[in-house]
């Protein structure tokens, strides 16, 4: 199976120009045959929580008809960040559009306390099944607290993918806790970054692939827009920097 992280740079509240970027670069993915690819948190309005109610929809809305044509027509799973209303308030939503099957959302369950005022958490971990591998995903802050990570390995995760936005150190925590839990429970970890302003902050992409062992087998850069292509069979990585 082919793993394909997008490293993106997303313009606050521009869903159109958002969407259009993310499908040249599901097209790119799909040139190196990927079965699977995972974009930022909140990627399609970029990380921007006091305009997320204003931007929040749903996945069967017809805007992301062209996301779900492309996994049908390729045969690709494609997960990425959108705010999304819920009867209790308003979701940091992953959107999951897989071959053949309707639009799912996994909603992110454990929130930073900045986010509490905007978003209400999600209550039902989510896995993906591709090619004989369990995937779990998890976005940004909860994807730091043990409790998420050893849920998904309890339930038999082959594979933990974080969608994140963040910022310097919140990577230079990542790095380091992803590392370790990778060595501790001898399971793959990718994450996706963002680049570029989100919020109140800057994202510095680094998106990453350890392997089972903890060493970091590949990663993007700091500043750039990108795709890190992870084949789980043999652990090589494929780097298209866009």
């Amino acid at each position: 199976m082919k793993i394909c992280i997008a490293q993106t740079s997303s313009e606050k509240g521009n869903i159109q120009l958002n969407i259009q970027n993310h499908l040249e670069l599901i097209l790119r993915a799909i040139k190196h045959n990927a079965d699977l690819i995972i974009f930022p948190e909140l990627s399609i309005t970029n990380y921007e929580p006091s305009i997320a109610k204003k931007l929040a929809t749903a996945i069967d809305t017809s805007l992301f008809n062209p996301f779900q044509e492309l996994a049908d027509r390729n045969k690709i799973t494609i997960g990425l960040g959108m705010p999304t209303k819920s009867t209790e308030g308003i979701n940091i939503s992953m959107l999951i559009f897989q071959p053949n099957h309707k639009g799912i959302e996994y909603s992110k369950q454990i929130l930073h306390s900045d986010e509490l005022l905007y978003f209400v958490s999600g209550n039902k971990q989510f896995f993906l099944n591709i090619k004989g591998k369990k995937i779990a995903v998890g976005i940004c802050y909860e994807t730091l607290q043990r409790e998420h990570f050893i849920n998904a390995h309890h339930l038999g995760a082959d594979i933990y993918i974080a969608s994140v936005a963040k910022s310097k150190d919140g990577i230079e925590k990542s790095y380091k806790y992803f590392s370790k839990t990778a060595i501790e429970y001898k399971t793959p970890i990718l994450m996706s970054n963002c680049v570029g302003p989100c919020d109140n902050f800057i994202g510095v992409g680094q998106s990453a692939v350890w392997n089972n062992k903890g060493q970091i087998i590949g990663k993007l850069d700091d500043k750039n827009q990108g795709l890190l292509i992870f084949d789980t069979v043999n652990e090589v990585i494929e780097i298209e920097q866009v």
